[in-house]
């Protein structure tokens, strides 16, 4: 059986295995389906996004800090914080992406919400 595939900008976006090609179809490989990119002569998987962590262990985090040479600037952040955000930093067993006083870190040092996905991606393997 035939496989039929039909592609905009790039993407499969729907196929047809009943018979003859739909209009606009072109034929592909078995494998194929919608996701598939197509660059004019090749069929190709998506790229697989890396999944952004929630948390990562304080280990991760600390060590994302020094290799990123932020933690100069973090641990000064922490220090002009109340005590019960320098009692977090220094006995956490794990940083959560999404906790406010860690939002607020980030937004004081300036990074986007890219920057942080890509910050604990990061730290995440380490």
């Amino acid at each position: 059986m035939s496989n039929f595939v039909l592609v905009e900008n790039g993407i499969v976006v729907q196929s047809d295995r009943t018979g003859a090609a739909p209009e606009g179809f072109i034929e592909a490989d078995e494998s194929v389906c919608p996701g598939f990119l197509f660059d004019g002569e090749a069929f190709t998987l998506p790229p697989i996004e890396p999944a952004i962590p929630d948390r990562v262990s304080a280990r991760q985090f600390k060590l994302q800090l020094l290799s990123a040479g932020l933690l100069a600037d973090v641990e000064a952040w922490i220090a002009s914080q109340g005590a019960a955000v320098q009692i977090a930093y220094d006995n956490s067993g794990s940083f959560v992406r999404a906790d406010p006083t860690m939002q607020a870190g980030f937004t004081a040092l300036g990074f986007t919400c890219a920057q942080v996905d890509a910050f604990f991606a990061a730290a995440s393997v380490l």
